[in-house]
């Protein structure tokens, strides 16, 4: 007896009857159709479905409920339980340690990339949140990036006097120096018309963006430099994932294990077929770098991690390399 009724205290603090389902709002999902949106899909069926209907993931898309910048908040004031936000949303929660993931040419592949998100600095990252009332959940992939043009990108001068729209990250801007081009920020919605008519010359961008957004209409030229990554973090309001019942957490924290390795799939999927789409379109000219041209590249843009190493943390920075085998002086 005293046992349901310590059960009731608990589902009472909820604001929660004991027979009451769960209701759990995951925002800022983008299209529907995208790796992110299938794997929220997913997360809300196999959520409603480990839980016998205790839980039920409302999933809203193309941020329906708050605009991009007030979404954080909300999440925070506990107004939605759950987001989906790039990793470059963590700078102005005052974590700058995500920008690590801004670092040109830090992961070589898949395999090392899933060695951080995957494993201890992955764990240690999303961790940092927890102070700001937020827990990470886990790290979806949207891809990795490759630079775009209208003229063609085959070596460092190609990129000098360039205007490249990046995503708001001053990795990124030193990114676009560091090969004598000019950085753009700018928002995504913007880019296309910004291309067409010459606002920008060229952008990064994981195949599957450039499809989708339709820019291979617009550019001329693709080189397939793989030089960065775009990725998402999975992140619940603190509070509200800690007075879940244990059971119930467990649960949902098995579903997050099966939607993450669905997103991650789903990304590769996806930006093979957008590859397949942008050469059949014969718009574009799609350029794989040799190795030496690829490793031109390589040296003129690793020393930002030197450059840029204050912003997130040397310990950061070394643990990565540890991690992945990385050496940057081997270059």
């Amino acid at each position: 007896m005293k046992l349901k009724v310590l059960l009731a205290s608990v589902f009472l603090a909820l604001g929660l009857s004991a027979n009451a389902q769960i209701v759990i709002k995951l925002s800022h999902v983008v299209a529907t159709d995208t790796p992110k949106g299938q794997a929220s899909e997913f997360f809300a069926k196999r959520a409603g479905e480990l839980t016998k209907g205790k839980v039920k993931v409302d999933v809203y898309a193309n941020s329906q409920l708050y605009k991009d910048k007030e979404e954080m908040e909300a999440l925070q004031m506990g107004a939605v339980q759950m987001l989906a936000p790039s990793l470059a949303k963590f700078g102005p929660l005052g974590v700058k340690e995500f920008e690590v993931f801004d670092f040109p040419f830090l992961f070589d592949n898949t395999a090392d990339l899933h060695k951080i998100t995957q494993g201890p600095v992955g764990a240690s990252l999303l961790a940092k949140l927890e102070p700001k009332g937020v827990k990470g959940l886990a790290f979806w992939d949207n891809g990795f990036k490759s630079f775009s043009a209208n003229t063609p990108l085959k070596n460092v001068a190609d990129y000098k006097g360039k205007k490249f729209r990046i995503q708001s990250s001053k990795v990124l801007e030193e990114q676009t120096r560091a090969l004598g081009g000019i950085p753009q920020v700018m928002a995504f919605s913007e880019v296309y018309q910004a291309l067409q008519t010459g606002v920008v010359d060229g952008t990064e961008n994981p195949i599957s963006n450039l499809y989708s957004q339709k820019m291979h209409e617009v550019q001329k030229h693709l080189t397939l430099t793989e030089h960065g990554y775009l990725g998402y973090a999975v992140i619940v309001n603190k509070k509200f994932w800690d007075g879940l019942p244990a059971d119930i957490r467990g649960q949902l924290e098995q579903a997050m294990k099966e939607a993450t390795a669905l997103a991650n799939s789903v990304a590769k999927k996806d930006n093979d077929d957008a590859l397949d789409g942008v050469k059949k379109a014969g718009k574009t000219t799609v350029y794989v770098p040799t190795k030496e041209e690829r490793m031109a590249l390589k040296k003129v843009l690793v020393p930002v991690h030197a450059k840029m190493v204050d912003r997130v943390g040397k310990e950061l920075l070394e643990a990565i390399y540890k991690d992945t085998g990385f050496d940057p002086k081997k270059l």
